[in-house]
């Protein structure tokens, strides 16, 4: 008979017991040393045999003992892939008898609404529970706490989280995490107390959190959350000391819940002190030898109130200041000297250079799309260069202003073992690059007119844009295929191609039954000669017919009889843009410059066409914003020959002259129709305020509008007249596929004809 086996080890539960009283009595539980003839593994389904001889210590011919049988044990269980190890001696041979952990077949959640479902079974497999990750019920009831824990950041307060584990065959599981969201925990009162110069009303206008919001519905800012109510009382101490009150104090903050966990009162315990105004700003520390040149920096000045804000922007300032001669790592403090007797501070910013450094190395991280060729050709510092702070913050701004990431920031690391290097990495966060444009009108001429286009700014992470516009107005259609290489050569040159099919039938109350048919090709160059100014370069061919007879406007009528039904141009485009706005998309300050000159050289045709475009943004607070665009538009014949009709600018409607219908301004045709003209003036004024209830949010915004201009043909006189002009308010929203205005508004200077179209709106616009 073969002789029984001896077991060397008991399960985990009695295993740290076993292994001391084991090395202790060194009787029944011990192993005389012996030379290993063989290793066997028993109890494997899933697990390769590869990955528990790997983790034993010792191999066939070495000499076993007892030493080694427990370091195999805790070896073994180190792994987590099993419930249950022991080790049998069988005449010189090891055996490793195992049982393995049941293998998770399958993540599932039950009355989940809350959050997406592939967010938290991304989020539970960093606490090891995942799909083909061996169960642990101790990592499932931590996973259980944290889907709890995730609830209470959505102010579910009673929100319960139900595990359960099916068995399957081949010793795997479900795991099913039953959720009971309950309802929202909601802010029934905020209130702040020891506040006396300021009222609560305003203290509380502050905040993003309230406790009663018509628009809460949307902006959920009745929910509870920690990190909010922290964010709103950085924002109530920033308000008190950007007034002086450099003492100011928030002593505690209460929350308290109901029992029914439904309702929570917040209660701010604040102490505002005394204002203290500025007397003296003294510079200590090494400059450089520049002094004067970061006296020209300070932000605040003697005799006004200690402003926190102008000290941390002059610190910045400071900052940034030494950054452009390689100190990246300069320490400026700012010291209050406070003389509490008289109300008064004397302000002293110690300045410490510290080492100058060189970039060593520029690496990009979250770019999964995006090459990395397209960030690194915005940086204008470089590797192996000394560090510029201000050459840092521009290749900053120019990745920003691509418009494909969300989120862009750098961030500055010491090389370890080296004193004057650094590395940056530049950490973006990529957002869908793709625009969906909706537009529509309501008129009496066009009913419902849409227009639509599908834009791909960031193609296959190249950084190329490939555009299809669509208009299919009854007055204007429209199909534009667009591409845009903007590094077209390694200097930043750009190249554009447009391709487009445009049909035209101007706006006439008869019912008119012609087109203007214009089919063509272009392409352009922009060259960049500074950050800011790009000019522009191009020729184009097109070739335009007049189709049709009945009810044809006289001008259209005259042309064609004159130079025939068919008109091929090549129009040669110069142009310039200077863009320095903060934000393309929700700017609050900056300006934007546009001119553009077409000229044909060569066709059927000879013009001249000008436009020119100018926007300013004024920050009132934070968060009133006014705004005001200007255009300019004018076109000339050329070599004797009249400025061609189908070249006409138009008014009215979106982007021009609000209230009034789409193309309908300017002097109409003794047919009715309305015909444009060649010159054009528009003058747009906004004043954005926020959505009442929606309180710091940007993205959705209401303003009112003033709206002036017209359009005049070659034969009339531009006066102040016959400017046309519209007022009215309007809804601005940043929507998930592109920016939403909404305007409605009335004419204020009309005349009897005009065509009035009160309710207007378009996706994908700013002006």
């Amino acid at each position: 008979m073969p002789s029984p086996r001896r077991a060397h080890a008991i399960r985990p539960t009695l295993l740290c017991i076993a292994l001391a009283a084991a090395l202790q009595s060194g009787s029944a539980w011990a192993v005389e040393p012996f030379v290993l003839k063989d290793i066997r593994v028993e109890g494997l389904q899933r697990t390769d045999a590869g990955t528990v001889f790997a983790s034993l210590p010792f191999r066939i011919g070495d000499t076993y003992n007892d030493d080694k049988g427990a370091a195999a044990l805790r070896a073994l269980f180190a792994t987590g892939l099993f419930k249950d190890v022991r080790i049998d001696i069988d005449e010189g041979v090891v055996v490793v008898i195992v049982e393995e952990r049941a293998v998770i077949a399958g993540i599932d959640f039950a009355g989940l609404k809350e959050f997406d479902k592939e967010t938290l079974v991304k989020s539970l497999k960093d606490f090891g529970i995942g799909e083909g990750l061996p169960f642990d019920k101790a990592l499932a009831d931590r996973a259980e706490q944290e889907l709890k824990r995730q609830y209470l950041t959505r102010s579910l307060y009673g929100a319960e989280v139900v595990t359960t584990v099916t068995p399957l065959e081949r010793n795997r599981v479900n795991v099913i995490f039953t959720i009971t969201e309950g309802t929202a925990a909601k802010i029934r009162e905020l209130r702040i107390v020891g506040n006396k110069v300021f009222s609560e009303g305003t203290l509380k206008s502050l905040f993003d959190l309230n406790d009663g919001g018509w628009l809460n519905w949307y902006t959920k800012a009745d929910r509870y959350s920690r990190s909010k109510l922290n964010a709103d009382l950085e924002t109530l101490r920033a308000y008190y000391l950007n007034r002086g009150y450099l003492e100011f104090n928030v002593d505690s903050t209460q929350v308290a819940i109901s029992p029914d966990k439904q309702d929570i009162t917040v209660t701010i315990n604040v102490t505002e002190g005394q204002p203290y105004t500025v007397t003296a700003v003294k510079l200590e520390g090494d400059y450089l030898g520049k002094e004067e040149d970061f006296k020209t920096l300070v932000k605040i000045k003697p005799g006004e109130p200690y402003r926190a804000e102008a000290v941390t922007e002059t610190t910045k300032e400071f900052s940034e200041r030494f950054g452009t001669f390689g100190f990246a790592f300069a320490r400026i403090e700012a010291r209050p000297d406070i003389d509490r007797a008289n109300g008064r501070v004397v302000l002293t910013l110690v300045a410490d250079p510290s080492r100058r450094v060189y970039v060593r190395r520029i690496n990009v991280a979250g770019n999964s799309r995006t090459r990395d060729e397209v960030i690194r050709r915005e940086f204008r510092q470089f590797e192996s260069s000394w560090y510029d702070g201000q050459k840092i913050k521009l290749s900053r701004d120019r990745v920003d202003r691509l418009g494909y990431f969300s989120d862009v920031n750098v961030d500055t690391a010491e090389v370890a073992g080296s004193q004057d290097q650094v590395d940056l990495t530049i950490n973006i966060k990529e957002k869908p690059t793709g625009n969906l444009l909706v537009g529509a009108g309501f008129s009496s001429a066009d009913k419902l007119s849409l227009t639509a286009s599908i834009k791909q700014e960031n193609v296959f992470g190249s950084g190329n844009y490939l555009g299809l516009e669509v208009n299919t107005s009854k007055s204007s259609r429209t199909l534009v295929l667009s591409t845009l290489d903007p590094y077209f050569t390694i200097d930043g040159i750009s190249r554009a191609f447009d391709l487009f099919y445009r049909t035209t039938k101007p706006i006439n109350s008869q019912g008119e039954q012609y087109q203007l048919v214009t089919p063509g090709v272009s392409v352009r160059f922009g060259v960049p000669f500074s950050e800011y100014d790009t000019v522009f370069f191009g020729i184009g061919a097109e070739r335009t017919e007049i189709r049709g007879t009945n009810a044809m406007p006289n001008n259209l009528y005259l042309y064609r009889l004159q130079f025939g039904a068919i008109s091929n141009s090549f129009p040669i485009t110069v142009g310039w843009t200077r863009d320095e706005r903060d934000s393309a998309l929700v700017p609050n300050a900056g300006s934007y410059k546009r001119v553009n000159f077409d000229w044909t050289f060569a066709g059927d045709t000879r013009y001249l066409r000008t436009n020119l475009q100018y926007q300013h943004y004024w920050p009132i607070t934070r968060q009133f914003t006014f705004a005001v665009n200007g255009e300019i538009g004018y076109g000339k014949g050329l070599a004797g020959r009249p400025y061609p009709v189908f070249k006409n600018f138009y008014g009215g409607g979106l982007g021009t002259v609000r209230a009034f219908d789409q193309g309908s301004l300017g002097p109409p045709d003794v047919t009715g129709a309305y015909i444009g003209g060649n010159r054009r003036l528009n003058l747009n004024s906004e004043l954005y305020v926020p959505v009442p209830g929606a309180g710091n949010d940007r993205t959705l915004r209401v303003f009112g509008y003033f709206d002036i201009g017209n359009v005049w043909g070659e034969s009339e006189k531009i006066t102040a007249d016959s400017l046309r002009a519209s007022t009215g308010i309007g809804l601005s929203w940043i929507s998930p596929v592109g920016p939403l205005k909404l305007s409605y508004g009335t004419p204020i200077r009309k005349r009897p004809n005009d065509r009035i179209e009160r309710l207007q709106f378009q996706i994908g616009t700013a002006f």
